[in-house]
């Protein structure tokens, strides 16, 4: 049965992550509030949950799925080999508006989409979904909106879309920054931005001088 919790109220939103957190423990979607839009999430490590995931949006596996993790140390156990530069963009950018594409640890025992060997992280700057985040571990974390539909920054949104494919709403009001993150290519020597968002290029430029632009298709 669909939920919806209020996390305005100090015991819905109790109430509301206890169900959350049981929610992806047994394979289930939930819709979570981030810093920069609302999220549909799954357990990272459950390939079944997070074929749901794509499914709920009607999006393929050609659009892997990102990865929202609940601290800084994570990174470490998901990554290949953290580099200077990006310990150093996480210092300045997380919790924030800021996804990293990394090459993932080859022991990694997950299908986020047609990844080749890479994830795309990120630690969001929201009480809430660090909270989740704190009790789950890693969880792969989409837009909570229907592929080509516009995102949504309130659960309303989320729900007009979503509706009974979600089991948990966690509705935490309207999201601060009310736009993507950006994401920063940071598998070769030189990072490239893939989608610019939240951080701008200069931000990106004033810890690391030798980012690439995006390319203008």
């Amino acid at each position: 049965m669909m939920q919806v919790f209020n996390c305005a109220e100090q015991d819905r939103r109790a109430a509301g992550l206890d169900a959350a957190t049981a929610a992806v423990r047994s394979g289930r979607l939930v819709v979570l509030p981030t810093d920069t839009l609302y999220g549909i999430g799954a357990d990272a490590f459950d390939p079944v949950a997070v074929g749901c995931l794509l499914g709920a949006k009607g999006r393929g596996r050609d659009m892997p799925v990102p990865v929202l993790v609940g601290s800084w140390r994570t990174l470490d156990g998901l990554v290949e080999q953290v580099t200077d530069q990006v310990r150093d963009l996480v210092r300045a950018f997380w919790p924030g508006g800021l996804t990293l594409v990394v090459n993932h640890a080859p022991s990694l025992s997950w299908d986020l989409g047609d990844a080749r060997g890479t994830v795309a992280v990120r630690m969001p700057l929201h009480p809430v979904a660090i909270e989740l985040l704190t009790r789950t571990g890693p969880m792969a974390v989409s837009s909570a909106n229907i592929s080509g539909r516009p995102p949504a920054t309130t659960a309303h949104d989320a729900l007009a879309q979503l509706g009974g494919a979600v089991d948990v709403y966690l509705d935490g009001g309207r999201t601060p920054v009310g736009k993507a993150s950006t994401i920063l290519d940071c598998t070769g020597t030189v990072p490239v931005v893939v989608r610019e968002g939240a951080v701008d290029l200069d931000a990106l430029r004033s810890v690391v001088p030798h980012i690439a632009e995006p390319v203008r298709r």
